[in-house]
């Protein structure tokens, strides 16, 4: 005889794998970092890698939890909307890692390392949000937040546009400014991603509050 759980579900579970997929993204920002940080010779991919397989399994199971559970936490839009967004960061951050490593030698002396910082606190952030769905609909807090998300991504967008300015007038050589403008591309599409799973968490808690 099935009980009323079995039947229904346990809907709160959605709160853990959507904090441990936000983790995943703080993961892959903080892979950059060192990525960035490391000599030529030590490059490796493995951690973005490993940081995509988990938010792939992750991705999946959220999906199947959705078709499995009567009951949800969470309009069942939202969460697969929020599933979806927090998906493509690290998605987007392997694709830098990947074009970067086989460029490394031809970019010259770039800083990428200070954009990804701010990758990194913005992951940090929309962690901290995701983390508060659990802790009921704080309108105040998850505003706070947000406004501080969109904050980092205007400055990285203006360190970014900096990027720009300098290959635009100082890049001589056009196959090193195609790589320099397909990486810094993907970079500011990175930051974006955290900035849209941002407004899906602040869309979520507006809804509910």
């Amino acid at each position: 005889m099935f009980s009323l759980q079995t039947i229904f579900g346990k809907g709160d579970k959605f709160y853990g794998l959507l904090e441990a997929s936000s983790e995943s993204a703080s993961s892959s920002a903080r892979a950059l970092i060192e990525l960035l940080s490391a000599p030529v010779s030590e490059l490796s991919l493995e951690k973005f890698k490993e940081a995509r397989r988990r938010e792939k399994g992750l991705f999946a199971q959220i999906s199947e939890e959705l078709v499995n559970t009567f009951v949800t936490v969470l309009e069942r839009e939202d969460i697969e909307a929020l599933n979806s967004a927090l998906y493509k960061i690290p998605k987007v951050v392997e694709k830098f890692a990947e074009r970067y490593t086989l460029a490394v030698a031809r970019i010259g002396d770039v800083d990428f390392i200070s954009r990804a910082e701010m990758l990194e606190q913005a992951c940090e952030v929309l962690e901290q949000m995701v983390g508060l769905l659990r802790q009921g609909m704080d309108l105040d807090k998850i505003k706070k937040l947000n406004d501080q998300l969109q904050a980092i991504e205007a400055e990285a967008d203006s360190q970014i546009l900096e990027l720009y300015r300098d290959a635009y007038a100082n890049e001589t050589d056009p196959i090193r400014y195609l790589i320099k403008m397909n990486l810094f591309e993907i970079l500011e599409k990175a930051i974006d991603r955290c900035r849209d799973a941002g407004n899906v968490v602040y869309h979520i808690i507006l809804k509910n509050s």
